[in-house]
């Protein structure tokens, strides 16, 4: 399906089934080339979420291209909470920071003003508080309905520098200590080992069923959040896992106990980052801290590499605000153009907040 703009040279393209978004590999992947982009800005993620993820109301991704490698994509999913309205590919599943793909702001711009053209309502989740898609955005749906932005969950991240090639030097003496002392509880163990491993489809199999077997075998697995048990984000990571195998940026990494995996991480490594999606470790091990231990050392190796960042994606937890401060800062955005399907979800919107707000001032008295 093509939507026409006629106040831009280039037509909007909308696609609306996996198949269809097959096609549009080769312009997309060039499109992440030509840009830095975020992991769940490439092709690779959205075309899992649309494979694996639960789109009951089918997807609906908006595409403007005004040359080979140039142009702009909306990764979006027809919300199943309001008809006839928009909102971000594989946002409700797995909550993960997400923006739209673009060369330049004249391309985001000619995207946004053909969607904000169809008067379609628009709920973004978790865009990074800077990007250029929050003013576009505002500006294509001025006198169109009302544009509401809040601030959403930021997510940590740690801006490496030469000085990370040492986590610890990073931290008082007190803490410093808690590592060493940790250290030596697992070398009473065993021995203790790292890999960080970039496996190829065909060594892929073995070594995630490893991770997300020692990702489970603590509260994960009992409260069944853990990959080997939730079987939406669970079916999600493996295909993504593999997907990313295949093009050479997936890391699973283990910190090793006496030969057993006694901690884990699944991440990516691109655009100068590493990004870390999911982490776990076995209990029977917890008393040596080996997910703090295996942390250490995928910092250090990301700065050995001169990586720019170390992104650690999810919110803000206090084990993550042992390692950083610096949180990318996200905002949600939520356009109502003043046509029915807008007025709908504007009134729905206003109702649950207000009752939102009501339920926190009677928990405060």
């Amino acid at each position: 399906m093509t939507i026409h703009h006629h106040g831009n040279s280039a037509a909007c393209e909308k696609l609306e089934t996996s198949e269809a978004l097959l096609t549009l590999a080769p312009f997309w992947q060039a499109l992440e080339q030509a840009t830095p982009a975020s992991p769940m800005q490439h092709f690779i993620w959205n075309s899992a979420c649309s494979a694996v993820l639960p789109n009951v109301s089918g997807i609906a991704v908006h595409v403007i291209r005004t040359g080979p490698k140039s142009g702009a994509i909306a990764p979006l999913v027809n919300s199943e909470r309001y008809v006839g309205s928009l909102e971000t590919l594989g946002l409700r599943s797995l909550y993960e920071p997400s923006d739209f793909l673009y060369s330049d702001r004249a391309a985001l711009q000619a995207l946004v003003s053909a969607l904000a053209a169809t008067g379609t309502p628009l709920f973004l989740g978790r865009v990074p508080a800077g990007s250029p898609t929050v003013e576009a955005v505002r500006e294509a749906y001025q006198g169109r309905g009302p544009v509401i932005v809040r601030n959403s969950e930021p997510y940590p991240r740690i801006l490496l520098d030469e000085t990370w090639r040492d986590p610890l030097s990073h931290f008082n003496a007190g803490r410093c200590s808690d590592f060493r002392r940790s250290l030596r509880r697992a070398e009473k163990l065993g021995e203790v080992s790292l890999d960080i491993l970039s496996p190829t489809p065909n060594e892929l199999e073995p070594l995630l069923e490893e991770a997300f077997a020692v990702e489970a075998a603590n509260w994960k697995g009992r409260n069944g959040s853990a990959l080997a048990v939730d079987e939406v984000r669970g079916r999600f990571f493996r295909d993504y896992a593999a997907r990313a195998s295949e093009a050479g940026i997936l890391r699973l990494c283990f910190l090793r106990i006496g030969g057993r995996a006694a901690a884990m991480q699944l991440a990516v490594e691109c655009n100068g980052s590493f990004w870390l999606f999911k982490i776990g470790y076995r209990d029977e091990f917890a008393k040596c801290s080996p997910g703090m231990l295996l942390i250490a050392e995928t910092i250090r190796y990301s700065a050995e590499k001169g990586l720019s960042s170390y992104e650690f994606l999810g919110t803000a937890e206090e084990w993550t605000r042992l390692w950083t401060s610096d949180e990318h800062p996200c905002v949600s955005i939520r356009a109502y153009p003043l046509r029915m399907p807008g007025i709908k979800a504007l009134a729905a919107d206003a109702v649950q907040f207000a009752g939102r707000r009501l339920h926190r001032a009677m928990a405060v008295r």
